[in-house]
């Protein structure tokens, strides 16, 4: 039996989105790939760099970490894990103990994420039901886009011209363009920038010529430091939040349910990450610029995904490729995430109004207002060694803190 059916007559030209389960001709599939592959790249190269981590043993265990995912859910979720933004600040915090100590840190957030995506498997969609339900999981997945966007905003000032241009023809090509212009709009924008950008000599090209053609991933062994370790954990919170909330934004984009799927989504991310951190790789995570192209494009397809997984593995091998696209524009970059990271958004704000939420509620108006506050401002608190940023406090006190206020409204309307 295949696992893709082909869809309609396997032409960008087909009507409707194209499934998880679907996949267009081959060659228009690789394409696809090389979408989300533009798309990710640079938060790939950027996460290692910022943190002192091998650039390519991180693209090596990303793709690895992808096919896994496919291959625990079952074919089923469309996605692709990244590096996380998430493990910056800690791994840079850190990052004068060393590197074994920096992976150990990385594996031990990757187990506790297994355990909790066991935990939620063997408990059921109840437990998800309970601890997330629609008004939540509409929050997390806008936190998620908006937390995000000021990385956006930020390499969108850097090069403003770059990043309209960029911007401009991913919008026009996503509104005004058929079939395959609309379906290639984000690479297409990326492309037109990132040439645009050589024409006017702006690109970097100094760790190009340094760059051997073919090389091995570098390696290391993890050191476990308890020190170290109490740094990293907090990021559990954020890889479990940005894998339910992608498995959400999915399941909004589609229209179908995946809820049986989440448990094993948050295992697959805790699998990669973990195998990543034993290796020399920095954590990764579903990456929202992908879900982005998702949305931009209607095109679910989890074969991209594959081709994007093999082609992350093939280029690790290439350190002189990855410093070829290691020269992609900051204001690229910014033009194309802008959009990319609106859109998740917006799945988000879908997911209330599929669910009819009433933002008059006074329990929906007060939690979930305060949660989008404070994750957006990306208000960030230091608590000892630990320095926890606003994703996390957004999420937490939108999971936790909602239940408890619904609950006392509640009692007080029996009272």
């Amino acid at each position: 039996m295949a696992l893709w059916t082909v869809h309609g007559d396997g032409r960008a030209t087909a009507s409707g989105s194209v499934a998880p389960g679907e996949r267009l001709s081959w060659p228009l599939t690789v394409g696809f790939g090389a979408q989300h592959l533009a798309a990710m790249i640079g938060a790939t190269i950027l996460v290692p760099a910022a943190t002192g981590l091998p650039v390519t043993t991180t693209l090596l265990f990303s793709g690895i970490g992808t096919l896994l995912f496919l291959v625990v859910t079952r074919n089923r979720v469309p996605g692709y894990l990244g590096a996380s933004f998430a493990f910056i600040a800690p791994l840079a915090a850190v990052r004068g103990e060393g590197i074994p100590a920096q992976l150990g840190g990385v594996v031990a957030a990757g187990l506790l994420v297994v355990i909790i995506g066991i935990a939620v498997k063997a408990l059921g969609v109840r437990l998800l039901e309970s601890v997330m339900p629609p008004v939540v999981t509409g929050a997390v997945i806008l936190l998620i886009g908006l937390n995000l966007s000021h990385t956006a905003t930020v390499s969108f000032a850097q090069q403003p011209m770059l990043a309209v241009v960029t911007a401009g023809v991913v919008v026009v090509c996503g509104v005004v363009g058929r079939a395959m212009w609309f379906r290639f709009s984000v690479v297409i924008g990326i492309v037109v920038g990132w040439l645009l950008g050589a024409a006017l000599g702006v690109l970097d090209t100094r760790g190009i010529d340094r760059a051997a053609w073919f090389g091995l991933p570098e390696l290391h062994t993890p050191e476990l430091r308890p020190s170290v370790t109490l740094v990293v954990l907090p990021v559990v919170l954020v890889l479990v939040t940005e894998t339910v909330g992608h498995v959400k934004a999915v399941a909004a984009l589609t229209g179908g349910n995946l809820d049986g799927n989440v448990g094993d989504s948050i295992i697959a991310t805790g699998l990669s990450t973990t195998f990543a951190g034993l290796a020399g790789g920095a954590g990764t995570s579903t990456t929202s610029q992908n879900v982005g192209v998702m949305g931009a494009t209607r095109v679910y397809s989890t074969a991209s995904y594959a081709v994007t997984g093999l082609a992350a593995v093939l280029l690790s091998f290439s350190p002189k490729v990855v410093a070829v696209f290691g020269t992609v524009p900051p204001g690229v970059l910014g033009g194309a995430t802008v959009i990319l990271f609106g859109v998740l958004a917006l799945v988000g704000v879908r997911v209330w109004l599929d669910h009819r939420i009433d933002l008059t509620n006074p329990a929906n108006l007060l939690v979930v207002g305060t949660a989008v506050v404070v994750g957006v401002g990306d208000l960030t608190l230091e608590i000892g060694a630990l320095r926890i940023g606003g994703l996390v406090w957004g999420s937490l006190l939108v999971v936790v803190l909602y239940p408890v206020v619904r609950g006392l409204r509640v009692s007080g309307s029996r009272g």
